[in-house]
């Protein structure tokens, strides 16, 4: 394998793009496995420049948090009442910041919901400090205010377009909130680019798994 490795790079640096008879499929498999073993993830043509056109806003959800829903009795301003982040958790939120900064996006603009496991997600991702968005809490415990709700993030979205037309929107907010926005039902830590018409509403989106420890 590392013979396999070590020819292959030999053959890229002389700009030789010839697949050798030596390298079968067998060897283009663990080579493959390889690199996904490393985390190694190409860049994504376009996605800085989508964040930048001030028509393109990024939602995540939180990233991995043990459990189901919150405990009876939680409170907002207390953490420990609340179902939050695992060390998973954690270390995914920090993997997100690190693959967007690897796409260009080196800063942004983050808003986030209330709740604990997104604050804690928007901080880890390391891209610039958060602030919390009630169009981002969720609805869960309430699903009659769906749409209301959706509607209010419509009108930020829409605000925060035009306050900040250069810089990425990144928001971090729940399951929940991302599939009455989009109709997209995500995994936790997964990233959804959305184009938005100039009132905040969904046009379209592209789904972004996250990266995971």
């Amino acid at each position: 394998m590392q013979r396999t490795l070590t020819l292959l790079r030999q053959s890229l640096s002389k700009k030789i793009f010839v697949v050798p008879t030596w390298l079968r499929a067998s060897h283009l498999v663990l080579l493959c496995l390889s690199l996904l073993a490393t985390g190694a993830q190409p860049a994504l043509a376009g996605l800085l420049d989508d964040l930048t056109d001030g028509q393109h806003v990024l939602l995540m959800r939180h990233a991995d948090a043990p459990g189901f829903g919150d405990p009876p009795g939680y409170r907002l301003d207390q953490c420990s009442t609340q179902r939050n982040l695992g060390e998973v958790g954690r270390q995914q939120s920090a993997l997100v910041g690190r693959w967007l900064v690897g796409q260009g996006v080196s800063s942004a603009k983050i808003f986030s919901s209330a709740w604990c496991r997104c604050t804690d997600t928007a901080r880890l991702l390391s891209l610039g400090a958060a602030t919390v968005e009630p169009s981002l809490n969720s609805f869960f415990d309430n699903m009659s205010l769906a749409k209301p709700q959706t509607l209010a993030l419509q009108a930020f979205v829409a605000t925060s377009l035009k306050t900040y037309p250069k810089q990425p929107l990144i928001l971090v907010t729940h399951h929940v909130n991302i599939e009455a926005f989009t109709g997209r039902v995500v995994a936790v830590g997964d990233m959804v680019l959305v184009r938005v018409n100039p009132a905040g509403s969904h046009l379209s989106h592209q789904v972004f798994p996250s990266p995971r420890p």
